[in-house]
């Protein structure tokens, strides 16, 4: 017997793909120097985590959700009144989305977009700041995206980490997927590379193990460069 939910996929897919499928066994992210990082494919499909609203909580309208995955940001942003789209390269994540009453282009973040410099909020969540292998780029890009008061909302590393590298999606058997480029960015590196490209920090917080900074263009209404960035406990709460 199959559902309309088996429909969005086909046997023969890669590893990430078949990752987007709610109930498969594990995925990592292996790294051309052979290291191997577990992907945190569970929550792609579980309700937003304590941490995830931290994240929306910070969220206004329109925001756009770069390499959503099934959806998970854009539709809880939604359910929250927020008009929200999301934008994914595999076609399989669009489909879910939109199976699961989201909205998706299947476009890479490269492309050309819907409302260019009018996004109010742009996430690059779920590692995402390692689209393209090349961060600069990515937020050079992102940093278009945005409407001159807009803000970027950015997941970083947990450790103090700058590295550009290729990874390939492998699962549980170790069948892999082609290589593609990818890096990892913690903090301070985040921090220092957007200052060059005229990005402020407005925010940053940690959440559980998760660490998120928001950005936004130096001199907009979002850049408190006299304040200093907001300072959150665990569960995201400012500290007065």
């Amino acid at each position: 017997m199959t559902t309309d939910e088996d429909e969005l996929y086909d046997a023969d897919e890669d590893p990430y793909a078949l990752a987007l499928r709610p109930g498969r066994e594990p995925v990592y992210l292996r790294l051309a120097d052979g290291r191997r990082i577990r992907m945190p494919v569970h929550r792609w499909h579980e309700q937003p985590t304590a941490a995830d609203k931290t994240v929306l909580e910070r969220c206004t309208g329109p925001a756009l959700d770069v390499g959503c995955g099934p959806g998970r940001m854009c539709r809880a942003l939604l359910s929250r009144g927020v008009f929200a789209l999301g934008v994914d390269i595999t076609p399989r994540a669009v489909a879910l989305t939109t199976a699961l009453g989201g909205l998706a282009l299947c476009r890479s973040v490269f492309d050309r977009l819907p409302a260019e410099r009018g996004w109010t909020t742009v996430l690059l969540i779920d590692g995402n700041i390692g689209i393209g292998g090349d961060p600069r780029g990515l937020l050079r890009r992102c940093g278009c995206l945005i409407a001159p008061t807009g803000r970027l909302i950015v997941e970083v590393d947990s450790d103090d980490v700058e590295e550009q590298c290729t990874a390939r999606f492998e699962n549980f058997q170790g069948q892999s997927g082609p290589f593609f480029p990818w890096a990892r960015l913690g903090r301070r590196a985040l921090n220092r590379i957007a200052a060059n490209l005229a990005l402020s920090v407005t925010d940053q917080w940690t959440s559980g193990h998760r660490c998120f900074t928001t950005l936004a263009h130096q001199g907009s209404s979002w850049d408190r460069p006299d304040e200093g960035p907001a300072v959150t406990d665990a569960s995201g709460t400012e500290v007065v």
